[in-house]
């Protein structure tokens, strides 16, 4: 992939939410696929020869300390100690990962083929499967619909978020690992499968047909006093597409101001949201790079289409990457206003490099900056208008965009601009 692409740290900023955060946060969220991290270690003869390439290569860029002979006579240990017979191939992939574990940065990683897969899903938004997203109790072993997207061959066959998934072609869901257990559900596009479930203490069973399925980034609605509301998930290839179709809704009903609600948004695609703020900006500099060498690589918004209206943005410490582009370059414009608790302060971008055998690593690659100049790394992006999330509704009441004391603060301020 030729693309800048921010990493979804997502699942890397995961904390306690409160109850009420989770209700908001619930139409976003999507099936995490688990991995297992392989060790790193070799295991005798049968990755021996790869290992010792692999360790002449080392050798070439010159590491500190690094000796073939010592990784030799650690093969040999393992090979004579270790207890049980492990997945050589996994061990073999072990070692790229150590390789890229020693430039200790988080962002920077080797993904194995299948890693490679689940994260170009993340990162297109689109995939063959049915549509549902899934979660695995630890405990119980239980997969359970989380949410159904709209549209699609699961909403279509009639499974609803609650349902527990028994078996899919005979693999049974509390045997299997998520992230293996959902492959059984992608697919070819077109073909079937056969799915279990069970529902409030009943088993049924449905032939389900493998369709594109679009995960879906941007939700939209109509607030009073003809003020939009964009929630943007993250920012993926299709995110631009449906960006659009809101909008376009959006001003049909006559849309006088809006609200960016990137609280949840953990980044994405760097050309995805510097095709959005070119719709929305006037003409200049959206975003720049700037690599090890002072090699500068400049994003900018050319002018010909941009937003006339008052714009506020939601903000909070899960808003990273690619939203902070997004946040920083509205800010540094002057061209709303900012609203919430300081963004995480993720400032530096990946690029990710496919291997011949399937497998990928992505690397960091530059620093950005917002368009005044500044790397907000590890520093974040503090907003106008500090206020702390917090839900005005009682225990029992569903999550609503009346409700939510940031949502409400941000129409006060763009009702005022609008008079």
């Amino acid at each position: 992939m030729n693309e800048f692409e921010e990493e979804n740290i997502d699942r890397a900023l995961a904390t306690e939410e409160s109850k009420k955060e989770k209700k908001r946060n619930k139409a976003f969220k999507k099936g995490v696929l688990t991995g297992i991290l392989c060790t790193i270690l070799i295991l005798g003869a049968v990755v021996a020869g790869v290992a010792i390439y692999f360790a002449r290569s080392l050798g070439s860029l010159g590491l500190e300390g690094f000796s073939l002979g010592k990784l030799k006579y650690i093969t040999g240990l393992i090979n004579y100690y270790y207890y049980e017979d492990p997945d050589s191939k996994a061990l073999g992939e072990g070692v790229y990962k150590g390789v890229m574990e020693g430039l200790k940065d988080p962002y920077s990683v080797y993904y194995t083929k299948n890693e490679y897969e689940d994260m170009m899903i993340d990162t297109t938004g689109n995939y063959a499967g049915i549509g549902a997203v899934l979660s695995k109790n630890i405990e119980t072993g239980q997969v359970t619909v989380i949410s159904i997207y709209k549209g699609t061959p699961a909403e279509k066959a009639g499974l609803q978020a609650g349902d527990i998934i028994v078996s899919v072609d005979g693999h049974r869901g509390e045997s299997e690992e998520l992230d293996s257990f959902v492959r059984y559900i992608r697919g070819e596009e077109g073909t079937k499968i056969v799915l279990e479930y069970e529902r409030e203490g009943k088993q049924d069973v449905v032939e389900i047909t493998r369709a594109e399925v679009k995960v879906p980034s941007v939700e939209h609605e109509m607030l009073p006093g003809n003020i939009g509301y964009i929630a943007i998930a993250d920012f993926s290839s299709n995110t631009k597409e449906q960006y659009d179709e809101a909008m376009k809704d959006l001003q049909a009903q006559g849309m006088k101001a809006v609200v960016f609600d990137l609280r949840y948004n953990g980044g994405g695609l760097v050309d995805s949201v510097v095709e959005i703020l070119d719709e929305i900006l006037p003409e200049g500099i959206t975003v720049y790079m700037e690599d090890k060498n002072g090699k500068r690589t400049d994003y900018t918004s050319d002018g010909e289409h941009y937003l006339d209206m008052p714009i506020a943005v939601l903000t909070s410490k899960n808003t990273a990457s690619a939203a902070e582009i997004f946040a920083g370059a509205i800010r540094d414009y002057e061209y709303g206003t900012l609203i919430g608790t300081k963004t995480y302060g993720k400032g530096i971008v990946q690029t990710t490099v496919p291997l011949s055998d399937g497998s990928a690593i992505k690397i960091t690659i530059a620093s950005y900056f917002t368009p005044s100049g500044e790397c907000i790394h590890k520093k974040g992006i503090k907003p106008d208008v500090e206020l702390e999330y917090e839900f005005m509704g009682g225990d029992d009441e569903e999550y609503s965009t009346s409700l939510d004391n940031q949502i409400q603060k941000a129409c006060e301020i763009l009702r005022d601009e609008m008079k």
